[in-house]
């Protein structure tokens, strides 16, 4: 049974009611590095029992190992406790190569019959594509979802990280659910025009990077990653000066964060949370210590000035590096 002390909320106009903080599975399946399953189905089961019903994963995180990893977890739970939130189309190669996205309505309806039966479930709640592809309309690609919504096997559509012009565009199609982007004290930039545009069209924001990656929290003031098979060694933020300059940022979050009594991670989730009921945080927590910490979150309430504050010790143009490698953030419909 799940705790209902949890804040929740209707995501977007129309969506489904979630949980006020989602759990994101990505880091379950070694994207940072050496991950333990057990730990991670314990997580899960923690995040439901606490209160937690929105579950985002993809496809291609572990080549299909997360959607395996989360379909053992949620069997053990009631499937109306859990709000399953999908992403599809990266490719993959042997060696964890990428290979570009696929958008097309054909290769869509192929992966979402792979995802069906990995996460051993009849229906997606949200269902998105994880970039846009250049070379298919994005309506065509809503429309392709819309036809298996029709069909009872996704119950609402989502986007990843796309512009103003491409979110009106796809909702034009059929309603959108919400965006699922990047979202942070120091990765502001959806305030400008994608955010205006989402509340205009009754989509919600779904943040995910709410911690930078770990950046905006303690785990790295005493360095950067260094642990095998973690793609953060090669992130601009993490790398030489970049990561010297971003952790004086954090550093300066630390002495706000104890003046609170709360860590820097939670302080991080705290400010995008007073963002907006529209906006609902994806944390990655892969151990049950982080889960706690990250609902701890949840009860600290930021005046307009502590959080101008905060904005102050961490401007969002003080972070040194881009979010992602300049391959990927060629790939990001979001940042054109």
């Amino acid at each position: 049974m799940t705790n209902s002390q949890i804040p929740t909320l209707v995501l977007g106009d129309a969506g489904p009611r979630v949980s006020r903080i989602g759990l994101g599975a990505m880091g379950m399946s070694g994207m940072y590095g050496a991950s333990d399953d057990r730990e991670s189905v314990a997580t899960v089961h923690a995040a439901i029992d606490a209160g937690i019903n929105l579950i985002d994963t993809g496809d291609f995180y572990g080549a299909g190992h997360n959607e395996m990893l989360i379909g053992r977890a949620i069997a053990e739970r009631a499937r109306e406790d859990v709000v399953l939130s999908v992403k599809f189309g990266a490719l993959r190669g042997p060696g964890g190569t990428w290979g570009g996205f696929d958008g097309r309505p054909a290769a869509l309806r192929n992966f979402l019959t792979y995802t069906l039966t990995r996460l051993g479930v009849d229906h997606i709640d949200i269902y998105r594509p994880a970039r846009l592809d250049p070379d298919v309309p994005i309506e065509d690609t809503v429309g392709a979802i819309g036809e298996l919504v029709e069909a009872g096997y996704v119950r609402h559509i989502g986007l990843s990280e796309i512009g103003a012009d491409t979110l009106r565009r796809a909702a034009a199609v059929h309603p959108i659910t919400d965006l699922q982007i990047e979202y942070s004290l120091i990765s502001r930039g959806i305030e400008q025009e994608i955010l205006p545009v989402a509340r205009e069209l009754g989509t919600g924001i779904t943040a995910y990077g709410v911690l930078s990656r770990g950046l905006l929290s303690d785990t790295f003031r005493g360095g950067g990653p260094s642990t095998v098979g973690d793609f953060r060694a090669h992130s601009p933020r993490f790398q030489g000066e970049n990561l010297t300059r971003n952790l004086r940022l954090v550093e300066a979050l630390a002495d706000i964060a104890a003046t609170k009594q709360v860590s820097v991670a939670q302080l991080a989730i705290a400010w995008v949370l007073s963002r907006g009921e529209d906006i609902v945080p994806v944390i990655g927590a892969r151990s049950r210590t982080r889960l706690d910490e990250t609902l701890g979150a949840l009860a600290i309430a930021l005046t307009p000035d502590e959080s101008a504050v905060i904005e102050a010790a961490a401007p969002a143009h003080a972070v040194a590096g881009e979010r992602y490698a300049a391959e990927q953030m060629a790939m990001l419909d979001s940042e054109r």
